[in-house]
C-alpha cells in the first residue's frame, strides 16, 4: 500500500476529484495549505499600491491505493491537474505499513 500526496491549484480539485473516481479510488482527504516553489510567490497590485505575496494557496490531497494502482493515480493526477503554468504542483508517494477501518476493524486493502 502507498499513500499518494499531491500539491494542486485549488481550481483543479473537482477535475482530480473525477479522475480518481474513474479510477475507483473511493476516498482521499483535502487540505488546504499555502506555499511556494521555485517560483518564490507573486506580486499583485491593489489599489495602486504593489505587494508581495510569499505563499500561495494550494490543496494537498492525501490518497491510500494499493501498490498496484499507484502509476495509474498518479498519471490521472497529473493529467487533470496540468495547467501548463509554473505552480502546477508536485506529487510524492510514500509507503503505507497499516491501514485499520475504525468502524468495522478490517486493515490494509480492507479497510481502503
Amino acid at each position: 500500500m502507498k499513500i499518494v500526496m499531491a500539491v494542486i491549484k485549488p481550481f483543479k480539485l473537482e477535475e482530480v476529484r473525477d479522475a480518481l473516481t474513474a479510477l475507483g479510488v473511493h476516498g482521499l482527504t483535502v487540505t488546504e495549505v499555502k506555499g511556494y516553489g521555485r517560483q518564490k510567490g507573486h506580486t499583485e497590485i491593489y489599489r495602486g499600491a504593489e505587494y508581495a505575496v510569499s505563499f500561495l494557496p494550494k490543496l494537498k490531497i492525501e490518497v491510500a491505493v494499493a501498490t498496484e494502482l499507484v502509476n495509474q493515480v498518479i498519471d490521472a493526477i497529473t493529467a487533470a491537474a496540468r495547467t501548463g503554468q509554473i505552480g502546477d504542483g508536485k506529487i510524492f508517494v510514500t509507503s503505507l505499513e497499516k491501514a485499520v477501518r475504525i468502524r468495522t476493524g478490517e486493515t490494509d486493502i480492507d479497510a481502503l
